[in-house]
């Protein structure tokens, strides 16, 4: 709440006058302060993170733990290859990932209890369980944990020329929610990630980063030059923290305004066209038709190739969303062969296989963490019913006793295989972990040790992550 008593004429104004600058962008970065304490933060390793999100929950056993020797409803339709690490096979699909295996580092024993996708999806992206009480976080709320990227905006800033976290290319609903884990919760607006949009899309702009029509550079210039005059201190007390904050964020949209650097971190035409080409250009104009329905994920490659240029300039962490909207692209209850050979596999073994690639050329990997994975597996058997929404005879539904996470660069060691999975890759057989385990596994990566300390809009003070670093797969 603004102390409207304790304002200045500065402050009035700020207040009084949001739209001064005749910007959206600074509504979108305003937040209330949150004070942090940390324990012991360790040098990083990885400087940056891009968070490749299967959203809906992969099959692992269809992918990359597969059971070639398992009977027919549960190995599915697919046959192994081998990859670049030898006794490492992965789906027949995937050869352009086969041959970057050797980056990376497979977690086969990942488990929880929750078949609900936006809790799930909650679990996974802040290593927070979904439970309170009796009932399960689906949506966003301002108590929640807040997500990876919040975190390292609040304990890793960036300055101001830069967006710290951005989330590519937008927000993921589910029934009617926005899925939480997505926003910053506790730590508040500021800590939310940019929404970058679809950067593949023929019209692509930023959002927020255009000038409106009325708004050239010179005018923006002046009433930044007005906001400094009206900043000097009148006479009377000093300002309040609610203006002091104003003014955070009023300075950071100009900067966000201003900035060549963020500008050509998102401008793809920067990159020769067989890198964009490598990653996958769109095949289809029309996007209206959803991965589930054979849409495909026509935006991957180019949200891929973003990912790797902000995360060079220097931005935190990158979500990158493997559909859009409402896609809930790997939730593959019925049709499941035929959508992950033809809707969805194509563009994420190219994208994702490029990006592993280009980092390791350009010598980013070894600072860069990359992430993929989903908010659980599906069922070993086919036909298989443990949700609301079934499966056909052919489809896998939701299974969170035990699915794969994939690791790579950080520190970690490429080609490591964690934990198994039983013959019918449905529970955990060796050194289970949890999302809590992994949530620590990606800040130890970061060089932020998981009793690492902020606090909440209470001043309570929370852990970064409750979980064990899974250290074996590092070195």
């Amino acid at each position: 709440m603004i102390d409207w008593h304790g304002l200045n004429r500065r402050g009035m104004m700020h207040v009084g006058g949001l739209g001064l600058a005749g910007l959206t962008l600074p509504r979108l970065l305003f937040r209330e302060s949150q004070a942090f304490a940390t324990d012991t933060i360790r040098r990083p390793h990885a400087k940056s993170c891009i968070l490749f999100f299967l959203e809906g929950g992969p099959a692992h056993q269809d992918l990359w733990d597969m059971k070639p020797q398992a009977p027919a409803e549960v190995r599915g339709d697919f046959e192994p290859i081998a990859t670049s690490v030898p006794g490492v096979q992965v789906c027949e699909h995937l050869p352009l990932l086969a041959r970057q295996m050797h980056h990376v580092a497979l977690i086969r024993s990942v488990h929880h209890r929750v078949v609900d996708h936006n809790a799930g999806a909650y679990y996974a992206l802040t290593g927070r369980s979904p439970v309170v009480g009796d009932r399960l976080i689906i949506r966003d709320e301002p108590e929640n944990f807040p997500p990876f990227g919040a975190v390292l905006s609040q304990l890793r800033p960036v300055g101001n020329s830069l967006p710290p976290f951005v989330h590519l290319p937008e927000m993921m609903s589910n029934n009617n929610y926005d899925l939480p884990g997505q926003r910053a919760g506790f730590l508040g607006a500021g800590c939310d990630p940019f929404v970058a949009g679809d950067p593949s899309a023929a019209d692509y702009q930023v959002p927020g980063l255009a000038l409106p029509a009325d708004v050239p550079s010179r005018r923006l210039d002046q009433r930044r030059a007005l906001l400094e005059t009206l900043n000097q201190p009148a006479t009377g007390p000093r300002d309040t923290g609610a203006a002091t904050r104003l003014d955070t964020f009023y300075e950071r949209a100009f900067h966000l305004l201003s900035s060549s650097r963020t500008r050509m971190a998102f401008n793809l035409n920067e990159e020769p066209v067989a890198v964009r080409e490598r990653y996958g250009l769109p095949d289809r104009v029309d996007r209206s038709v959803e991965a589930r329905k054979f849409g495909g994920l026509p935006h991957l490659g180019q949200c891929m190739l973003t990912a790797r240029r902000l995360i060079e300039a220097g931005v935190r962490l990158v979500t990158v969303c493997s559909g859009r909207r409402i896609d809930q692209a790997w939730d593959t209850h019925r049709q499941h062969f035929p959508l992950l050979k033809n809707s969805l596999l194509p563009y994420a073994n190219r994208a994702f296989s490029a990006l592993l690639a280009d980092l390791a050329d350009r010598g980013l990997l070894d600072e860069t963490l990359v992430v993929a994975m989903g908010e659980f597996g599906r069922t070993p058997k086919l036909g298989q019913i443990t949700s609301g929404a079934g499966a056909d005879r052919a489809g896998r539904d939701h299974w969170p006793h035990c699915y794969t996470v994939l690791l790579a660069g950080g520190g970690i060691r490429g080609g490591a295989v964690f934990g198994a999975s039983d013959s019918f890759a449905a529970y955990p057989v060796k050194d289970p972990v949890t999302p809590e385990d992994i949530a620590a596994t990606i800040y130890h990566s970061l060089g932020i040790d998981p009793e690492t300390r902020i606090v909440d809009q209470f001043s309570r003070p929370h852990h970064v992550a409750l979980g064990r670093p899974i250290v074996e797969v590092f070195g």
